[in-house]
């Protein structure tokens, strides 16, 4: 099989990634789409496969904490469109940033700190744009236009692609007991007690939905939900077009985006409550189901939205030098685990990324 993927042929593509959250060089929220470049033998313009610690826009760790941020702030118009001509697409993998406390000190607990670099700026914007009207393919996902992002870019960007963030974010958490879970972070905690009478009832698993004005709401196993976890759903004609489940469990972080018509919903997100956890979703304005991937893949533009924190997975890269790897995907992940995310990475996002990159890329092929 690694002999197999040696011999296999590059392919050149020309992408931007941008991710403004890599607090190490491994690139844990771009990691997986390098993954999928290197299986597939996806290169750059100098016949390289792309490299995770070098081959991105945003925020780049160095040792003894320091960093040095490469993007497009100094970019003119001029060089932005030459940018948007050199290049085949582009990804913006995760651009909630980088905080104080989660740079300069373990912040194993999630606290709230200052920004030290993050969010989509008005040149990100204009480059988008750019790509947009000459109709190539643009990937973006969940932190794109959440905070730290400015209220104007984020509408901006709403406006260009036909859809509308509800406020709400979300994640499933195995264990609710802060005796037992060390990692539901302290802010979720205390916003909670802040918000119910200094109540924290929880001791099973659950489903924390955060709103960006600050309330914060949350599905409590049995209480409000016949079933733990969220669910990935997908029609019977995308699980053809991009090989994917009807039905996979989802437990990291996700939005709850409102899209227009003209977009197309390839999969939507089910939180499986019941009549208590229905009427809170309800109250809060959330529908159920509600998009998980959204997609305009037309003549005009061609643009996905991955509703959920969809790059970050823990994949090893050593496996991607292995021709037909995806066999035994199976191999790759407990089955009783409710919490893991690698089934996400095997089942889900490596065939539909894969198709999306395939498509374009015989489409390029093509002119």
């Amino acid at each position: 099989m690694f002999v197999s993927w040696q011999l296999k042929l590059k392919k050149e593509l020309k992408i931007a990634i941008i991710d403004k959250t890599a607090l190490t060089k491994d690139g844990d929220e771009h990691r997986s789409f390098n993954w999928i470049l290197n299986n597939n033998k996806y290169c750059n313009p100098n016949r390289d496969l792309y490299s995770v610690s070098e081959d991105y826009f945003g925020f780049f760790p160095k040792e003894n904490k320091k960093y040095f941020i490469k993007d497009l702030e100094n970019f003119d118009e001029v060089q932005l469109k030459n940018l948007a001509d050199r290049i085949d697409m582009i990804y913006m993998t995760d651009l909630y940033g980088i905080y104080s406390k989660d740079w300069y000190s373990d912040n194993s607990r999630g606290e709230r700190s200052q920004l030290i670099y993050g969010g989509m700026s008005r040149k990100e914007l204009s480059l988008l744009n750019l790509m947009k009207s000459q109709k190539k393919l643009i990937l973006t996902e969940f932190n794109t236009i959440a905070p730290p992002t400015s209220n104007k870019v984020k509408a901006q960007f709403e406006e260009m692609f036909g859809l509308k963030w509800s406020g709400w974010t979300g994640r499933f958490f195995e264990n609710l007991d802060t005796a037992i879970n060390k990692e539901i972070p302290i802010w979720v905690i205390q916003d909670y007690k802040a918000q119910h009478q200094n109540s924290w009832p929880f001791s099973r698993s659950g489903i924390v939905l955060v709103n960006n004005d600050g309330r914060l709401e949350i599905l409590d196993y049995k209480t409000d939900l016949k079933e733990e976890v969220p669910y990935i759903i997908s029609a019977e004609i995308n699980q053809k077009r991009f090989g994917i489940p009807k039905k996979l469990k989802y437990s990291y972080w996700f939005d709850v985006m409102l899209t227009k018509r003209s977009n197309n919903v390839v999969s939507v997100y089910q939180i499986f409550s019941n009549a208590r956890g229905d009427s809170i979703l309800q109250s809060l304005n959330i529908p159920n189901p509600f998009p998980a991937v959204i997609e305009h893949y037309e003549n005009d533009y061609k643009f996905y939205y991955f509703c959920g924190d969809f790059c970050d997975n823990p994949v090893k890269m050593i496996l991607s030098k292995f021709s037909e790897i995806t066999k035994f995907r199976w191999l790759m992940y407990p089955s009783n685990d409710l919490a893991e995310r690698e089934s996400f990475f095997w089942l889900y996002y490596q065939p539909l990324v894969s198709t999306i990159l395939k498509n374009y890329y015989d489409s390029l092929q093509k002119k």
